[in-house]
């Protein structure tokens, strides 16, 4: 294949267990791999588990068109605090709004309440002399003498990154733009973030969290970034590697190491969108996209074929479920819950002697019992395999064997004897006791976006997430399990079906009434200017770029707005977007809001190239018959003599009687007694009851 032009496209994803990698050439997938990830040396990972799955493949480096990326990096370094030192400048008197917080308890009975430490220690926030009005005046002029000694303390004591966030400065940002034009000239060692460029939006703590946390990681984002493009350039990938958002869209490596917060939750994003691909190309527009990886389990709300997305998230929540337990960031990311149960979690029996499974995790190192790699605690992975579910002999297509035995040992010591009852016992209780509490996490996450959870089919993937996908539908009410093809690598197949995007932003309070559309118009063709400019950097053709306009709204009097598209134009202004409105707000609570004035809060574009056009097919499948035996597997009851199906040898339109398993080298789909599995014309394996 050297030498022949065949356009191949590489996604990667990185995530808390596995690095997983896929390859798409003109007729859809032509390879794919999944390696344990190097946490020490994340690139390391890649470039090995790339250079395994070419020469696997007998694919030519040279013919890479475009690789994609998308990693847990920032994430793990806000949650295990690995950035660089920072500062914080703000407007005189606000410095501790960072430790104020909204002032509200996520748990208000909670005498021993834990927050998340913040990033800048109090004697690195400073209050600056300074103040700009909520109209954009300019109350007090800025210190630059002030700005100018402390820049030079703070270079002489190894300060490494200063955050900037004035009050009002998505209003006017002009102080924090002179104040970053004296860092620099007295201190230029120093890496400086502007909170009217990282999030020019209203809301002073959330804005100041995610400048800061900008910041704080960009270093070490920008360092990885490059040591990932040497490895790759050695290996012999000419083109520069893209980055996954955390919203869907693709950036340059530039654009990623300027606002790294923005690629946080780039790796769960990528899954969303494969499944939201797969679930159009099969007339479902709309549906629940679950992804159970090794470390955690995520479930999505895929809407008129498209992920819904959100612009508040938070890291490192001291309690997974509760909001307001973590670090605030405002950047869009694809609106997901996660849930701290995944093939690595640890499972345990608690001071009350119950069951309990997660949010910790053995992750890769040292990993499950059953890897060998000095695991000592049982896990979701050990249940599953005492269950039949997976093959020891053919995890990772036999790249990894899995050692039965030492998981039987410590499901029986830590699980089973401190409850009295049997092993297998023991892993079914874990097996399903994860079922359990992602069908309760599904369930309110789609409720609380106004759908039905059991009128949507379930798209499951990830490592551990075809295992669990029937349980989880069951237990939801769904009526149907799909697991897409690739289902073990979705996330970095999904990265290779995201266009060249950005996401703008701008707040300006106002009465819609009192808007004109040459207001509106105006305000909105400027951050367009803006997104074009930024996709030709990238090789765009400006004619290619479309732009989508979102305004963030609410009744007058109301402390928090909803997303509703702009469809407005200047003949139906202000009315259509009234309406819009209007409807989005009945979908959301079921009723119409008071009769009072509807407020215009924050106004957002987004930017995109178009789509790439990419077969998700898998190549074609090997011949031979697909049943390879059968061996005993354990669903409500006990064992059960179960069908073995090899999934490359499925065709289009087959069908599988439950019970089976159906195996593909990165992960397992398990269909239980009375359930029916066909092969759909896309490859995808749909499990009904």
């Amino acid at each position: 294949m050297a030498g022949l032009r065949v356009g191949l496209r590489v996604g990667i994803d990185i995530g808390g267990t596995f690095t997983d990698l896929c390859v798409l050439g003109e007729s859809g997938v032509v390879a794919v791999g999944k390696v344990l990830t190097t946490h020490r040396e994340p690139a390391l990972a890649v470039a090995e588990g790339l250079a395994g799955v070419f020469a696997r493949a007998g694919l030519d480096f040279g013919d890479v068109e475009q690789l994609v990326h998308g990693t847990t990096l920032v994430t793990n370094a806000l949650i295990e605090r690995k950035g660089a030192r920072t500062a914080l400048l703000a407007t005189a008197g606000f410095r501790d709004v960072l430790e104020m917080r909204r002032e509200h308890r996520y748990e208000l009975y909670d005498l021993r309440l834990e927050l998340p430490e913040p990033l800048v220690p109090r004697y690195l926030r400073f209050d600056v002399p300074e103040r700009i009005l909520a109209d954009g005046t300019v109350h007090t002029g800025l210190d630059e003498q002030y700005v100018a000694r402390l820049g030079r303390e703070l270079d002489a004591r190894g300060i490494d990154a200063v955050a900037v966030c004035f009050l009002h400065s998505f209003t006017n940002p002009s102080h924090e733009r002179r104040a970053a034009e004296v860092l620099a000239r007295v201190a230029p060692r120093l890496r400086v973030a502007l909170s009217s460029e990282v999030v020019p939006e209203i809301r002073e703590f959330e804005r100041t969290s995610t400048t800061v946390a900008n910041v704080y990681v960009q270093d070490l984002a920008e360092r990885y970034l490059a040591d990932l493009a040497r490895r790759l350039h050695e290996l012999g990938v000419r083109p520069a590697p893209h980055i996954m958002l955390s919203h869907g869209g693709i950036a340059t490596v530039e654009t990623a190491g300027r606002y790294p917060i923005r690629i946080l939750e780039s790796g769960p994003a990528g899954g969303a969108l494969a499944a939201s691909a797969f679930g159009v190309g099969a007339g479902e527009r709309d549906l629940l996209a679950f992804d159970m990886g090794g470390t955690t389990a995520k479930l999505c709300l895929v809407a008129d074929g498209a992920p819904l997305v959100t612009h508040e998230f938070e890291v490192g929540r001291e309690y997974r479920l509760l909001p307001g337990s973590g670090l605030p960031v405002k950047v869009p990311v694809t609106d997901m819950i996660e849930i701290g149960v995944g093939g690595g979690s640890i499972a345990r029996v608690n001071a009350l002697g119950l069951l309990t499974v997660g949010p910790d995790s053995a992750g890769s190192e040292p990993g499950p019992v059953c890897y060998g790699r000095g695991g000592t605690e049982p896990t979701v992975t050990d249940a599953d395999l005492l269950l039949g579910y997976l093959d020891p002999a053919y995890f990772l297509g036999g790249g990894m064997a899995l050692d039965v035995e030492a998981a039987r040992e410590a499901v029986r010591t830590k699980i089973a004897e401190p409850l009295g009852v049997s092993v297998e016992e023991a892993a079914w209780g874990i097996h399903t006791s994860v079922n359990e509490d992602m069908a309760n996490a599904a369930r309110v996450h789609a409720v609380e976006r106004g759908k039905d959870p059991a009128k949507l089919p379930m798209y499951t993937f990830g490592g551990a997430g075809p295992v669990h996908g029937a349980g989880v539908a069951r237990a939801l009410g769904a009526p149907t399990v799909v697991a897409p093809p690739a289902a073990g690598v979705l996330s970095a197949l999904g990265f290779l079906t995201a266009p060249l995007a950005f996401d703008f932003v701008r707040s300006a309070r106002a009465a819609v009434l009192d808007l004109s559309w040459e207001d509106v118009d105006a305000r909105f063709a400027e951050m367009e200017a803006e997104g074009a400019a930024l996709l030709r950097e990238s090789g765009v053709d400006g004619a290619d770029v479309t732009h989508a306009r979102v305004a963030e709204m609410r009744y007058a009097g109301q402390g928090y707005e909803i997303r509703v598209p702009v469809r407005a134009s200047a003949d139906s202004w202000p009315d259509a977007l009234i309406a819009d409105f209007t409807d989005v707000y009945r979908s959301l609570y079921r009723r119409s809001g008071p009769p009072v004035a509807v407020e215009l809060l924050n106004w957002r574009v987004v930017s995109s190239a178009p789509v790439p056009e990419v077969s998700l097919r898998l190549k074609d499948s090997a011949s031979g018959d697909a049943f390879g035996g059968s061996r005993p597997v354990y669903f409500a009851g006990g064992f059960v003599d179960t069908a073995v199906v090899d999934r490359y040898r499925l065709r289009p339109g087959a069908q599988v009687a439950g019970p089976a398993i159906v195996q593909e080298r990165e992960s397992t789909v398990v269909v239980p007694p009375g359930a029916r599995c066909v092969v759909r014309g896309d490859a995808s394996l749909e499990v009904s009851w």
